[in-house]
């Protein structure tokens, strides 16, 4: 295919970031094409991450369901699940292939974008005239992406503006004998059709509790191996805890505090190192010598930007020390034409981001509108069971900024709906300004916490009050009342509380 294509907007990747941007670019009346790059049109989310881990989520609790049923009058003949995983993947690649299809295929179709299958490289395209394009030649200084390998390799398509969206992928980290181990990452475990009797999770964020709670409750036995003291240690120390403490209650062996030294085979009786018929992990535990051993690894210890091998270089874009391409409040790189968006810039990795990351920088290309995101007010979510749900400042970070906190948590097994249901793990905290009583932040594990973090995000990006939510009715009973049982805390003592005070 080698020909020469000419559009306003050229993108190298085709996730979540890519969709956002051909979106805001239609409307616009702007050309666009994709040259998708690694994963299955739709990126990480659609393909590996979100809608494959969270069917895979909400079957696996079904599955443990008779396990922790709450209620005395219900029984079970048999309380053991047996789940045909198999089968799971097999539905789990439907539903991938749907949504593939109607989200971000048809979209594109919609939005008359090109798609190029291959691996794209940004090259230099000065003195190249445009032929057998569909657009008319730009003037001036643009932008070219040669598909260098795959279906569609030899095209180069040019852009008066560039919007790389190249994504993450899973990151493995420095430890002795990790490389010659077959481990399973977020990405490979969805190509196992039949799992392990046992496994040990290297990692302790999203990823690896989402991962060993599916695991665990389809019947694998998992060991979670977190290095700092806590899982979720990125987000406020209460909510860590308290997962720790949901996961072991639910036989998951959780061991924190990991200075990992090597990983390797288990040796046989004779000492001789075996062909890897399942893994050792050497850590040191609070000074401990400690070995823990499974039939199968996972790491999943987050992810690394897909920024090298794509030609950065070659049109003078810059990268961070971590691998990250370096941008501007705006999304712009070091080159003016070419903007940067999604997990490839870095932190927060979130769909929802990279989406309006992807739609800021159409944007400000070629509408100069200066569009940026408040990253404070972006919320952070965890599927587990029970979910655990952020947003904004924590206690510590509010302590080393001002050297005082006023800050109030309230248990789940407090809440009205929480106890009527008997779904009482979890807590909230609210963290408040010292001196505007304005919601600073919010911290929550328990049920719907995905969904009860909204109202939080709406207080924190919009300085609400604990006021304001004291002063808004909220049904009753439901588990929303949690956060507004939180601000309550400020202003009385919510133990002496009737049900529905304001």
């Amino acid at each position: 295919m080698d020909a020469d294509y000419s559009y306003d907007l050229v993108i190298l990747g085709g996730g979540a970031a890519a969709f956002a941007a051909i979106t805001e670019a239609s409307d616009r009346g702007l050309s666009t094409a994709i040259v998708n790059t690694g994963l299955p049109i739709g990126g990480t989310c659609v393909n590996v991450g979100c809608v494959p881990s969270k069917y895979l989520l909400a079957l696996s609790e079904q599955a443990a369901t008779p396990q922790e049923n709450p209620f005395d009058a219900v029984q079970y003949s048999d309380g053991k699940p047996t789940v045909d995983w198999a089968a799971a993947l097999d539905r789990t690649d439907e539903i991938v292939e749907r949504f593939r299809q109607q989200n971000y295929v048809d979209v594109a179709e919609h939005f008359e974008t090109d798609i190029y299958e291959g691996y794209g490289e940004l090259v230099d395209s000065e003195g190249r005239s445009p032929s057998g394009n569909r657009n008319a030649p730009r003037s001036g200084d643009e932008t070219t992406i040669e598909v260098v390998d795959g279906p569609d390799e030899g095209a180069r398509i040019t852009g008066e503006k560039a919007l790389i969206a190249t994504g993450s992928s899973p990151w493995a980290p420095p430890i002795e004998g990790l490389d010659e181990i077959d481990y399973y990452t977020s990405e490979t475990i969805l190509e196992e059709r039949d799992l392990p009797e046992s496994i040990v999770v290297i990692g302790g964020g999203y990823i690896a509790l989402e991962w060993g709670q599916i695991l665990h409750r389809v019947g694998v036995d998992v060991t979670l191996l977190q290095r700092s003291e806590r899982v979720l240690s990125g987000m406020e120390g209460q909510l860590g805890r308290e997962m720790q403490r949901a996961f072991e209650e639910d036989g998951i062996e959780v061991i924190t505090g990991n200075d990992f030294q090597r990983v390797r085979a288990p040796a046989t009786d004779g000492g001789v190192e075996a062909t890897q018929s399942g893994v050792a992990v050497d850590t040191i535990v609070h000074g401990t010598e400690q070995t823990v051993t499974g039939d199968a690894l996972f790491v999943a210890t987050g992810v690394q930007p897909n920024s090298e091998g794509i030609g950065l270089e070659t049109v003078g874009v810059e990268t961070n020390d971590d691998g990250t391409i370096h941008v501007d409040d705006h999304f712009q790189t070091t080159n003016p034409d070419v903007y940067a968006a999604g997990d490839v810039i870095g932190e927060p990795e979130l769909e929802t981001v990279a989406a309006k990351e992807g739609h800021h920088a159409v944007k400000n290309a070629f509408g100069s509108e200066g569009v940026s995101i408040d990253y404070d007010t972006v919320p952070a979510v965890v599927f587990t069971s029970p979910e655990v749900a952020a947003v904004g400042t924590t206690e510590s970070e509010y302590m080393a900024e001002h050297g005082t906190c006023s800050c109030r948590t309230v248990q789940m097994e407090d809440v009205p709906r929480a106890k009527a249901v008997k779904n009482t793990d979890g807590l909230v905290q609210v963290v408040k300004h010292h001196e505007t009583a304005e919601i600073v932040g919010v911290h929550m594990v328990g049920p719907r916490a995905a969904d009860l973090i909204v109202e939080a995000t709406l207080a924190v990006k919009f300085g609400l009050t604990i006021d304001d939510i004291i002063d808004t009715v909220h049904p009753f009973p439901t588990f929303s009342e949690a956060f507004k049982h939180a601000c309550q805390a400020f202003r009385r003592d919510t133990s002496t509380m009737s049900c529905c005070v304001e």
